[in-house]
């Protein structure tokens, strides 16, 4: 049997920390399949070779609470390990979503047993207009019994899965719950939730937020105003403490929705001790969003628009704090600004994984920013199992980050400024083009800049990644953009190109790269650029074709300047 220091585990690193499966450090590049999908060996062997095709090296599906412990204390694991078995053999890895007493805020995977028996596991109740109370499809987080049936399914779930796949590392991560919160309203109104709520603030929760106000996230301190004013709040209620407004109930929420998804991961890293993790159905206060959906079709900004009590970066420390035995809490990014949700959520240097996303190729360029900029561990696009490798977005950008993921986990763990990534998007379809070039002036005493590649006609959507290898020297993957440098010195009176690359993956599993061409002239732009161009680059009806369409993805550019003397 393996020892658990081989089991999937997180590895200190200078930059937070990495993921270890089977010894080595691995970046995942996942997809979640559509939510019931796991449940069917027989319909997963239709899509094992797709996902192979399209380069995921990790898939992420769910288990059901309700498929595995039909009737109360008979586990049957039998489709489980078909499926398992199914991932292994296509040498895919599989985070596994343990669909237990939360989904999306309701508790619909929950086993009929649970369902239909309401004097053991009450329900929610929704304060609607007038004082009338709804009852909701969600289980009470305020009662016993809940999560004391479901810590139990876990357990059994996890210690199946030591038993069954702890030799092989087929499982490398399980998500606790689904996005867990309360729709319909911003805390629970029944009976035992109000009793609770009239109750004196814990102790332990007033003592966090004392000792560790500097280091709390910026989000939440915002709604701790009224806290901050109290001379003494040892002894009073909830609303006495933090006032009377819907952030309050979140909170109340948040405390409690903690411990209760604690309790549950407590009791499967007992029995197999692998990466836990939950993950959060953002909510959408002072973000501008990332597209020109209505966050109104996402949830809003109003605790229970979206699930009140979730880990969103207003209450994340909390999460933190009373749900040790979760490794990280993950966003689910799909109408939030991208990079403003990968670094909320790096909050005390946690680990950063994106289980959700976009699948488009708008959602995939996004990705070169979480990897680059965030030292991502993963990403995972949502809806996987219904896209063929020919028309997903991802086969491209996962193929390349396949190739060079040694590269760059090595920059990763190196610092959190060795790399950045970054993605620009398309022309507006009228107005001018007001993208803004990235400048960066932390490498050495060069200031950087990457900006959408040169061409006659109209630039190309891009996106990849620039890693600082020492001194002058910069590794560049992707396609469609291009850098330039400009010394800092102030004796500097030139700043050019020594030497330009083409390069090729020699050994993946080293990160070995080969030199395929020299570039220069035309490729450089006469020596201005570091070109990178797209597959296609548009000529604009320009008859000399100087830019040469992208081929490998990966070059290496070094830079120098000249003193006057």
């Amino acid at each position: 049997m393996s020892s658990s220091s081989s089991y999937p585990h997180f590895r200190k690193t200078e930059t937070g920390k990495e993921l270890i499966v089977k010894g080595n450090p691995f970046l995942i590049l996942g997809g979640e399949l559509q939510n019931s999908s796991l449940t069917s060996a027989e319909y997963m062997d239709t899509v094992w070779q797709k996902l192979v095709d399209t380069h995921y090296n990790t898939v992420l599906g769910c288990v059901t609470w309700e498929l595995i412990e039909p009737v109360e204390g008979q586990f049957d694991f039998q489709e489980l390990d078909k499926v398992i078995l199914g991932a292994r053999n296509h040498g895919l890895h599989l985070v596994l979503l343990w669909f237990g007493s939360f989904k999306n805020g309701i508790s619909t995977y929950v086993p009929s047993w649970i369902k239909t028996d309401v004097k053991r596991f009450p329900r929610a109740k929704l304060r609607n207009a007038g004082g009338v109370l709804a009852t909701g499809d969600v289980l009470s987080i305020f009662h016993d019994e809940a999560p004391k049936a479901d810590a139990k399914a876990f357990a059994t779930l996890m210690k199946h899965l030591k038993d069954f796949d702890g030799e092989h590392s087929t499982v490398i991560m399980v998500q606790v719950e689904n996005e867990t919160g309360l729709l319909g309203d911003s805390r629970d109104g029944s009976a035992a939730a109000e009793k609770r709520f009239a109750e004196p603030v814990p102790q332990d929760l007033l003592a966090y937020l004392a000792k560790d106000w500097d280091n709390l996230h910026g989000d939440f301190k915002e709604n701790l105003t009224f806290f901050r004013a109290q001379q003494s709040a040892e002894g009073s209620s909830w609303e006495q403490v933090f006032g009377k407004d819907p952030h309050t109930d979140e909170l109340f929420m948040a405390y409690h929705y903690s411990l209760y998804l604690n309790r549950v991961a407590e009791a499967g890293k007992k029995e197999y001790d692998i990466p836990l993790y939950t993950n959060v159905w953002q909510n959408y206060v002072g973000d501008d969003g990332d597209n020109s959906f209505p966050v109104i079709v996402g949830g809003g900004g109003n605790p229970g628009d979206y699930p009140s009590g979730g880990g969103t970066s207003n209450v994340l420390d909390i999460w933190q704090q009373f749900a040790p035995s979760l490794d990280f809490i993950a966003p689910d990014v799909y109408l939030n600004k991208y990079t403003s949700s990968c670094h909320k959520y790096r909050h005390r240097d946690q680990p950063l994984f994106i289980p959700e996303q976009r699948r488009d190729e708008y959602g995939a360029r996004r990705i070169w920013a979480a990897y680059g900029s965030y030292q991502a561990i993963g990403v995972s696009p949502f809806g996987i199992d219904t896209l063929e490798p020919e028309t997903s977005a991802f086969t491209k950008h996962y193929g390349l980050l396949d190739s060079v993921s040694q590269i760059v986990l090595q920059a990763q763990r190196t610092s959190r400024t060795s790399s950045v990534g970054f993605f620009f998007d398309e022309l507006p379809g009228s107005g001018p083009d007001n993208v803004k070039p990235l400048v960066i002036n932390h490498w050495s005493h060069y200031e950087i800049t990457i900006e959408p590649c040169f061409v006659f006609g109209k630039r190309s959507a891009c996106c990849g990644m620039v890693i600082h290898l020492g001194e002058a020297k910069f590794l560049l993957i992707g396609w469609g953009f291009q850098i330039r440098a400009r010394s800092l010195l102030p004796s500097s009176t030139f700043t050019g190109i020594l030497r330009f690359e083409e390069k090729f993956v020699l050994d993946k599993a080293t990160g070995k790269l080969g030199t395929a061409r020299t570039l220069n002239g035309d490729e450089t732009r006469s020596g201005k650029f570091a070109m990178m161009p797209s597959e296609d680059p548009d000529y604009g009806g320009f008859p000399i074709c100087v830019t040469i369409p992208a081929r490998t993805m990966i070059a290496e550019v070094e830079f120098y300047d000249i003193a006057d003397e």
